[in-house]
């Protein structure tokens, strides 16, 4: 047991708790999460609300245990850029503005994301008893990395025009 393993696993839970709490949080409250991403501009909102809850929650799950920890690195860092650039990029650095919230809680998540991808997940973690966790970090968890942001554009492209409402200085 190294103490980089143990920082390591300490990121992926930390960062598999708070965006589980998230994925829990859109998921429980489907029709006011839905409501609320066409308010900030999503088209399909619905559909919008329950990806966005299954998929925060299979990220935590995947950091958990440590499966394809790259790949749930850069969808994290996706979901991530998602929000930061229909949201928290109007309000401010810190999150504590309203009535949006800053940026501070998800480019932390962001840089949690990008070490994870770069460090690989550590010795307690599946992809290192499967032999592959040395396979996908370092730069190639940066291209994974670069694949999510590029995923983010295309959902961001196909689902979100900003509604005249956010940033305005009314």
């Amino acid at each position: 047991m190294t103490a980089i393993d143990v920082a390591l696993l300490l990121l992926r839970l930390w960062a598999a708790i708070v965006i589980i709490a998230h994925g829990v949080n859109h998921g429980r409250t489907q029709e006011g999460t839905a409501k609320w991403f066409a308010s900030k501009g999503f088209r399909s909102p619905e559909l919008n609300a329950r990806i966005s809850a299954l998929n925060e929650i299979a990220i935590g799950l995947a950091l958990i245990a440590g499966f394809l920890t790259s790949v749930a690195a850069a969808a994290l860092v996706a979901t991530m850029f998602v929000a930061f650039w229909t949201i928290h990029r109007f309000a401010g650095f810190f999150n504590f503005h309203r009535p949006d919230e800053g940026w501070e809680y998800v480019a932390t998540l962001s840089v949690i994301g990008v070490a994870l991808a770069i460090a690989g997940p550590g010795r307690y973690s599946v992809d290192e008893a499967l032999g592959i966790a040395g396979n996908l970090d370092e730069w190639v968890g940066l291209a994974i990395i670069g694949g999510g942001l590029l995923v983010a554009a295309g959902q961001l492209a196909t689902f979100w025009r900003k509604p005249s409402t956010i940033g305005s200085s009314s």
